[in-house]
């Protein structure tokens, strides 16, 4: 009854702060180059007289096409100077509102991507963020139980003038109410942890502690699918320390749940099934809220065997580190509008873009079922952002084209020619299950230029037949892909191979990486590199 009572507060004061908001989204929605336009001339006001508004004449610039001529496209290395200097300095550079928080992200170069916001871009975000979880609670009925959400670390460094550096969900995780955090069931301490292994058994006896879970949500779901194993591979240990109200976990300060009757009843439910599922642990679980696009996908398919028969996956909506994207107005449909009141976004399609010869096109612009890359101008200082992300125009709200996101951009390989997608290689992964019987932990393929030939690795000791596979494998992407099938009839593409990759490489391989700054909620593994370029570890091979 009480907590029934708590959700009906939480619900209420959703629906009372943010109904006005949702509906001046729909609004705007109606007229998207207006209100476009608007906020691109905010954000060029506004910044007009800072170091990057001046270099490029923002003051003078009165058109849409005037700002497409004098502001290039921007790379984060494009931007890093600046930011650097506001790092070292604290004098803003790119904005006038300064930075108070920097959004820490990997870097393609290695140095990490630390994304500035201000105050009121936090805000922006925390409304964003907020928004959504009305669009659920009106929607759905997947906020009436607790609330599985994992996220980074709020607080990793801190800049030479003081500002802090993170992860912004972590941030909005730790500035939520108390009455908001109490519907959490992870502590904002967990995502602290600086050991990954560790940090996932804390999340597991946390999780395992509460049955009344009924969403589970984070950015990818590969989260969910290793959460999930570690559970399983170590569950001794994790019901141990349930009993015992005690954390594997060195050095951390939060009072650890003690379920002596829980930790029974699933230690006997696993004696009786061998492994648990999500479906045992969390029977009232209703869904599951993350990425649905690009690989995220191959893994969501992989942890949807394990959910309650009536659980769903709803889409998280596009997001990254940089800015958000869009938000779910429809989680029955996935109906995922673009912020269009926060953000300036451009698009070009992908082959002009990667023709080097790309016509710049508005939200209005979009056609439906095309790919575009993005390019965003946002409040806190990114202009004309390259993101490097292919998205689809999926629906229309209103004169609005709705977003998905479909992949990385660097998710293509062309070793004579055939410009391999990756959407291509999970396409055909999953064509594989009804010989492979089950989806493989991780698989990579790899573009080997040496040898024009494609390696396609595998994490399993499953027993099967590796002609068979490949055949499988080789057809598919001739299917898909008219160049690939005509350099494999001129042999200028040798057939494909099969290399057997030791259980633990994919976990082993995400570990090296969110060491090296990724962030592990949002991680991404990709499913298609080349061999020269792979960190992943290969075996040996005698040819």
């Amino acid at each position: 009854m009480i907590q029934r009572l708590k959700y009906r507060l939480f619900r209420t004061a959703l629906i009372l702060k943010h109904q006005k908001h949702f509906n001046k989204l729909l609004e705007s929605s109606k007229n998207p180059y207006l209100v476009q336009r608007e906020v691109l001339f905010d954000i060029l006001k506004e910044n007009a007289n800072t170091e990057f508004g001046t270099k490029h004449n923002f003051a003078d610039i009165d058109s849409i096409e005037t700002f497409r001529a004098v502001v290039p496209i921007q790379e984060f290395e494009d931007l890093r100077p600046y930011i650097e200097k506001e790092l070292q300095t604290g004098t803003p550079s790119l904005t006038t509102e300064p930075a108070v928080y920097y959004n820490r992200t990997s870097g393609t170069t290695g140095k990490p991507k630390d994304i500035p916001l201000s105050e009121n871009g936090l805000a922006r975000t925390k409304s964003s963020t907020q928004l959504a979880a009305f669009v659920l609670a009106k929607q759905t009925n997947l906020l009436e139980g607790k609330i599985f959400a994992v996220g980074g670390p709020a607080e990793e460094d801190k800049s030479p003038t003081g500002v802090v550096i993170g992860s912004a969900s972590g941030m909005l995780y730790r500035r939520q109410s108390r009455f908001v955090r109490s519907r959490y069931v992870l502590p904002t301490e967990i995502f602290e942890i600086a050991d990954l292994r560790e940090r996932y058994l804390a999340m597991a006896v946390y999780g395992l502690a509460n049955a009344s879970v009924s969403v589970m949500a984070t950015a990818n779901p590969s989260t969910f699918v290793r959460l999930h194993q570690v559970i399983n591979e170590d569950l001794s240990l994790i019901l141990e320390h349930l009993r015992n109200g005690t954390l594997p976990v060195n050095d951390i300060s939060i009072n650890a749940p003690k379920k002596r009757f829980r930790a029974r009843r699933l230690e006997k439910l696993a004696e009786r099934k061998g492994n648990l599922t999500y479906a045992d642990i969390w029977p009232r679980l209703r869904g599951v809220l993350c990425w649905q696009g690009g690989s995220c996908g191959y893994a969501l398919h992989s942890l949807k065997n394990l959910l309650p028969d009536r659980c769903k996956a709803y889409e998280f909506g596009y997001q990254s580190s940089e800015f958000r994207g869009s938000i779910n107005i429809d989680p029955t449909v996935n109906l995922c509008l673009p912020t269009l009141q926060d953000n300036y976004f451009e698009f070009a399609k992908v082959a002009e873009w990667e023709d080097n010869s790309p016509e710049f096109l508005g939200l209005d612009e979009l056609e439906l079922g095309e790919n575009y890359y993005v390019f965003v101008t946002t409040r806190d200082g990114l202009y004309r952002y390259h993101i490097n992300d292919i998205v689809q125009a999926t629906h229309r709200v209103n004169a609005t084209p709705t977003i998905q996101f479909v992949q990385k951009g660097k998710g293509v390989t062309n070793i004579t020619g055939e410009k391999l997608t990756e959407a291509q290689i999970l396409e055909s992964m999953r064509r594989l299950r009804f010989i492979l019987g089950d989806d493989p932990p991780f698989f990579v393929v790899l573009a080997d230029e040496a040898n024009s030939k494609y390696l396609l690795c595998m994490e399993t000791d499953a027993d099967f037949d590796i002609a068979d596979v490949l055949s499988h494998f080789d057809q598919s992407l001739a299917e898909q892909n008219i160049e690939y099938e005509s350099k494999r009839k001129s042999d200028r593409l040798r057939p494909p191979e099969l290399i057997r990759l030791p259980i633990g490489t994919g976990f082993n391989y995400r570990t090296r990486l969110v060491e090296d700054g990724q962030r592990d909620s949002q991680f991404k593994y990709m499913y298609l590199q080349y061999l020269s370029e792979t960190l992943v570890p290969v075996p040996e091979r005698t040819d």
